[in-house]
C-alpha cells in the first residue's frame, strides 16, 4: 500500500495561520480580554436627559418588555441590530441599554467590531438599575 504525497503550499499555510489567529482571538473575547468597553451609570444618563444633551439612546430589548416599561428610547431588537446600524449615530454619544446591561454589551462588542463605532455606552445595570436607582414607578419585570 502506498503513502499519499503530502503537498502544502505557501498559500495554504498562510490561510491557516489566519484561522488560527482567528480562533485564538475568539478564544480571548470568550473569557473576556477584549478592550473594556465605555460605560455610563444610570445617574449620568439621568443628568444627561436633565440637561436635554443631544444624544441617542437605543433599546435593544424586545417589544413586549419596551411595552412594558421603557426609557423613550429608539427600539432596536438585538436580534436585528446589525441590520439597523445605519440607524445609529456616529457623530454623537450613544447610549444602548436593555434589561440589565448584558444584551446591550453584545450589542456595543458586535457593532464596533464590525462597523468600528466609537461613540457607544453601555448603560450600567440597564433599565433595571434606572428603576432602582432613578425612577422606582417604572415597572420591574
Amino acid at each position: 500500500m502506498e503513502t499519499p504525497e503530502c503537498v502544502v503550499t505557501q498559500n495554504q499555510i498562510t490561510l491557516l495561520l489566519v484561522f488560527e489567529f482567528q480562533f485564538y482571538y475568539e478564544i480571548l473575547c470568550v473569557i473576556n480580554l477584549r478592550p473594556k468597553m465605555k460605560e455610563i451609570d444610570v445617574h449620568e444618563l439621568k443628568a444627561m436627559m436633565d440637561a436635554g444633551e443631544d444624544f441617542q439612546l437605543i433599546d435593544v430589548r424586545e417589544p413586549y418588555e419596551y411595552d412594558i416599561a421603557n426609557l423613550g428610547g429608539q427600539l432596536i431588537p438585538l436580534g436585528t441590530i446589525i441590520d439597523h446600524a445605519d440607524e445609529i449615530s456616529e457623530e454623537k454619544k450613544v447610549v444602548v441599554h436593555c434589561r440589565s446591561g448584558k444584551r446591550s454589551e453584545s450589542a456595543i462588542f458586535e457593532l464596533e467590531r464590525r462597523f468600528g463605532f466609537e461613540n457607544l455606552y453601555n448603560l450600567k445595570g440597564g433599565i433595571l438599575a434606572y428603576s432602582n436607582e432613578i425612577d422606582p414607578s417604572l415597572p420591574k419585570y
